[in-house]
């Protein structure tokens, strides 16, 4: 199914049909009918929230097309042909093929599919084209092949260092740097580091297939890796992959890695270091003789170059980018999902469900069929420990989680000291005073069914039974009655005709 999504992303970040097309592997007629649709609509990117695919196709084209009829095949070798001519182009050729099929009375193709079954055969048949680039539209990037030494000072250990080589094809002004291996994370931060040393953001990124960047690449669809996405909507600009085993595609960036190759590998080959940072210096050194090198056929360098083509840089957004790592989770019963082996809560209502997990270096993020429905700080240290907001819980665990230890006392006094003193042995009783809870709330809630003085003359029953009585304890007490038998004896008082023993003459016996 087409995308109509990234149809409308890519449009909206200026990148031409004829590109979109390509990428989205659909004929550049269907990106214009979705542009046309979408402004017919009103609907534009960014989409409303929930929007999904398949709401857009419904909104777009409520009913499939009729199958168009018949038409007549243009000759591709001719146009091979013909196109060597000077002056001559697809247009004027389809033209001169339209009037042909007029004039048989056949069924001629538009412009459009025209193009695109002479781009077929060109593939097919191995043909090129020169393409020239506009200043400021495409970034390509690529791994080099070739690798620098270091000595690892903690083990003595030679290890390699992997060369990623940028380069902006306009103008051929070129960005290197080095990393220990080739993941995520150096793949994201070398990306940062080329658009902070080119100062600006061009329209397109041109990558190769590498499974760090880019998860799957069909004839149906190309799907990118999740944080590489994210990295292409903070700078806004479109991310293509050439296509499969098609170098060409992004045939400076091959030639610029065989240049550092030469230019910066090779001069640095001899030479020992002991940290990325060191070698990074001596890369960053010959870098910028490479970029100032005059060119051997033309006037200038590509710093020289580099100096118009900057103007056409969309600025930095503000914001850095920060790298991120997704993760699948699956909340438990207790609506909370485990990561790192540190607990975070999601709604309780998303319990037992599959959510996306979005890591940073100090938040934790969780999404739901792309919709964030939690937010926590990362937690670090000490494993197992639980960020739970009281928002995510129901109703009734938020009702348990407001009670503490002192509350359940406080209450309790206001019955009786036994019973005060029973439920603070409770609290006291288990390795966590939280474990308690349970049971002091039900003790007290047997105020409900029997009087408070029942309830304290149990608890001194209990008291006497044994130190350590239990909520059970108390409930078998007051359904038998027991503590019935329990005197509470009064205070003694004084009364006003009762004699002493002084009235009667009686003292000290002594």
């Amino acid at each position: 199914m087409t995308n109509y999504r990234e149809i409308l992303r890519l449009r909206s970040l200026g990148v031409s049909l004829r590109d979109i097309a390509e990428t989205l592997k659909c004929s550049k007629q269907t990106v214009i009918t979705v542009c046309r649709k979408g402004a017919e609509t009103g609907i534009t990117w960014p989409l409303p929230d929930g929007m999904t695919n398949e709401e857009l196709s419904m909104k777009f084209f409520p009913r499939k097309n009729q199958p168009d009829m018949s038409y007549e095949m243009p000759d591709c070798d001719w146009i091979h042909r013909e196109l060597q001519k000077p002056n001559v182009t697809l247009n004027l050729l389809w033209y001169e093929y339209y009037d042909r099929c007029i004039a048989a009375g056949k069924q001629p193709y538009k412009l459009t599919q025209f193009k695109k079954h002479y781009r077929d055969y060109s593939v097919k048949h191995n043909l090129t084209m020169h393409l020239e680039h506009k200043p400021g539209d495409v970034m390509q990037v690529d791994w080099a092949g070739d690798t620098l030494s270091m000595m690892d000072v903690s083990t003595g250990e030679v290890v390699d260092l992997y060369l990623f080589v940028s380069t902006l094809p306009y103008s051929g002004y070129t960005y290197c740097e080095v990393f220990r291996d080739m993941a995520l994370a150096s793949w994201i931060t070398a990306h940062v580091n080329a658009l902070n040393y080119f100062g600006g953001v061009p329209h397109i990124i041109q990558c190769d297939n590498l499974k760090t960047g880019v998860i799957k690449h069909s004839d149906d669809e190309i799907v990118l890796n999740r944080t590489y996405s994210d990295l292409g909507e903070h700078y806004n600009v479109a991310i293509l992959p050439g296509r499969i085993r098609k170098p060409k595609d992004k045939a400076h960036v091959e030639g610029a890695v065989k240049i550092a190759e030469r230019w910066i590998l090779a001069a640095l080959r001899n030479r020992t270091f002991f940290t990325e940072a060191e070698a990074n210096n001596a890369v960053r050194e010959k870098l910028e003789e490479l970029n100032r090198k005059p060119y051997q056929v033309k006037d200038g360098s590509r710093w020289d170059a580099f100096q118009e083509e900057k103007l056409f840089l969309s600025p930095l957004p503000q914001r850095p980018f920060e790298f991120a790592v997704w993760k699948k989770a699956k909340p438990g019963l207790n609506y909370h999902i485990s990561v790192d082996k540190q607990n975070y809560s999601v709604p309780y209502e998303y319990a037992k469900r599959e959510v996306d997990v979005r890591l940073t270096k100090s938040t934790v993020e969780v999404f739901y069929n792309g919709c964030r429905i939690a937010s926590h700080a990362r937690l670090y240290g000490r494993l197992g420990q639980y960020s739970t907001v009281e928002d995510h819980m129901p109703k009734e665990h938020r009702q348990y989680n407001a009670w503490s230890g002192e509350r359940f006392r406080n209450w309790a006094k206001q019955i009786g000291e036994s019973t005060f003193t029973v439920v603070d042995r409770i609290l006291l009783r288990g390795a966590a005073e939280q474990q308690g809870y349970k049971s002091c709330m039900s003790l007290l809630k047997l105020t409900d069914k029997y009087p408070a003085e029942r309830l304290e003359a149990a608890c001194r029953k209990a008291l006497r039974y044994g130190p350590r009585p239990t909520y059970k304890n108390v409930l078998e007490i007051l359904k038998s009655g027991l503590e019935k038998d329990e005197v509470i004896e009064a205070p003694r008082k004084s009364y006003g005709f009762v004699r002493g023993a002084e009235y009667f003459g009686g003292g000290d016996t002594k």
